[in-house]
């Protein structure tokens, strides 16, 4: 079996098991031993891959390709380039940690979750455009379910809303990937033959607009956005991490790898309307974040922030902008995890959400404290921890663009730096070393056993990026230079 095809057969497997279990420790037995088998095949997948790319030239490494419905040309087609690596890795620390984060979850919560991993891996190993796209609807399905299952708050409303919306958008993608299918000659749906065909212009007009806006939705594009705080806000803890760590870069990967590499003539000449959205994006979830009370939410107006910030850097459409994509979506996939670990540790103690309620956690829980004021430090950019160096690569290669109308742009995208420190360092003073608020949280215990692995994990991961950027920024580059050959021939 190709190494891929593990990534989702193991997930799949591990749903398979839940159904034997009958104790609350042979499900936990079975999730942590899936999930560490996951992070091995990572880890495996990746040191293939530098390996076979030193010898080989090839766009995507570990192709394979089986029949699914062979007169619409439907194929299980899997491979992988430095960028897709990058997605696997991530994706399988985010479901790691998240086992580790939904400790005493029954076990139907676990089967909703694995089959939601199965997706997410399916996606990024995908070629064929339909199969891709089958991937991202057994991605979201769960979703529902998780949240209006097993979420807080308005979860019945958080769950109907995020569930219409991104089904919105996926009808929206789905009219563009049989555009592009029809008019490039309905010979293929593999990604890598499609790139080499030619869609009429006439049609690249609609089509990559539909494109852009099915995945950008998911990438939370303003204004089609406001499913995604009230969607984090009503998550259980481990589904939050892996919806904003990974889900939301099913988004900005999609855009990248169907909207932008298959029609980069329509997305030279329509960048712009879709740049001022996502820069809209960018400033609107920082300055949104700030007038937030509640923990999550303002977690999740900062993921719209951080993900706009990804979309608006893809536009720029030059190897400098797209390298800091990339890595943006690795450093707020590991941070806003963190940060959603944390906030379900500290609601699992003290009940509330409310930075209101809240004060004195430095005194009261050390090591969750500490560890909150490093995915802060991480958000608003510290040097040496991954937020850095992907917004600096992000604005450098923003601002490499000599026209006034992109450096205006980036300019105000900047502007979110500083908004990003006011609500980081408001709340972090507010709940951490403010007064305490409420007697019974002097008596809190601080993080138990499975809980520091979760969030040990994450640091790492974020610190890995932060202190050798080079390790990760020249596999992502190398994998950018077919999109570059294209949009320098325009």
């Amino acid at each position: 079996m190709n190494i891929l095809s593990l990534f989702v057969a193991v997930p799949v497997l591990m749903l398979l098991s839940l159904f034997i279990c009958r104790s609350m420790k042979q499900i936990r037995a079975v999730m942590v031993s899936g999930a560490s088998v996951l992070m091995v095949l990572a880890a495996v997948l990746a040191a293939m891959f530098v390996s076979e790319r030193a010898a080989s030239d090839s766009e995507m490494l570990f192709t394979d390709s089986i029949v699914w419905y062979e007169s619409m040309n439907i194929h299980y087609a899997v491979g992988v380039d430095g960028i897709s690596v990058l997605m696997i890795a991530l994706s399988a620390i985010i479901v790691f940690t998240g086992v580790f984060s939904s400790w005493n979850m029954p076990r139907e919560y676990f089967m909703w979750y694995c089959l939601l991993s199965v997706g997410v891996f399916g996606f990024f190993i995908s070629l064929d455009l339909f199969s891709m796209f089958l991937f991202y609807e057994v991605a979201l399905i769960p979703m529902y379910l998780l949240i209006g299952v097993w979420g807080t708050g308005r979860k019945e409303y958080s769950a109907m809303k995020l569930t219409l919306m991104l089904m919105a958008g996926s009808a929206f993608l789905l009219t563009a990937i049989l555009g592009i299918y029809f008019t490039s000659g309905h010979a293929s749906m593999n990604i890598i033959e499609l790139a080499g065909r030619t869609i009429p212009m006439a049609h690249q007009y609609w089509i990559f607009p539909m494109a852009f806006l099915g995945f950008g939705v998911l990438g939370a594009l303003f204004p089609f956005h406001t499913w995604s705080p009230d969607g984090h806000a009503s998550a259980p803890t481990a589904v939050s991490m892996l919806h904003a760590g990974v889900l939301m870069k099913l988004g900005g990967y999609g855009c990248f790898r169907v909207a932008i590499y298959l029609m980069p003539e329509a997305a030279h000449d329509l960048s712009w309307i879709f740049l001022i959205l996502t820069g809209i994006s960018v400033v609107y979830g920082a300055f949104g974040a700030v007038v937030q009370t509640d923990l999550k939410y303002i977690n999740a107006y900062s993921s719209v922030s951080h993900c706009g910030l990804v979309l608006f850097a893809i536009l720029m459409l030059n190897r400098t902008a797209m390298t800091g994509a990339i890595l943006q979506m690795l450093s707020h996939g590991l941070m806003t995890a963190l940060f959603f670990a944390l906030i379900g540790l500290i609601y699992g103690r003290t009940h509330t959400r409310d930075i209101r309620e809240m004060g004195g956690l430095m005194k009261i829980m050390p090591f969750a404290s500490v560890c909150y004021v490093i995915a802060g430090l991480a958000s608003l950019g510290l040097p040496g921890l991954s937020g850095f160096v992907a917004e600096m690569t992000v604005f450098i290669g923003s601002f490499e663009h000599a026209d006034l109308f992109h450096r205006v742009l980036t300019i105000a995208a900047t502007c979110s730096i500083v908004i990003t420190a006011v609500y980081i360092l408001r709340t972090v003073g507010k709940i951490l070393y403010g007064p305490v608020v409420n007697e019974h949280h002097l008596s809190l215990p601080d993080a138990s056993w499975y809980e520091k692995i979760s969030v040990v994990v994450l640091i790492a991961g974020i610190v890995f990026i932060g202190v050798l950027p080079s390790t990760v920024s020249e596999i992502v580059s190398n994998s950018l230079a077919p999109i570059i050959k294209y949009l320098s021939l325009l």
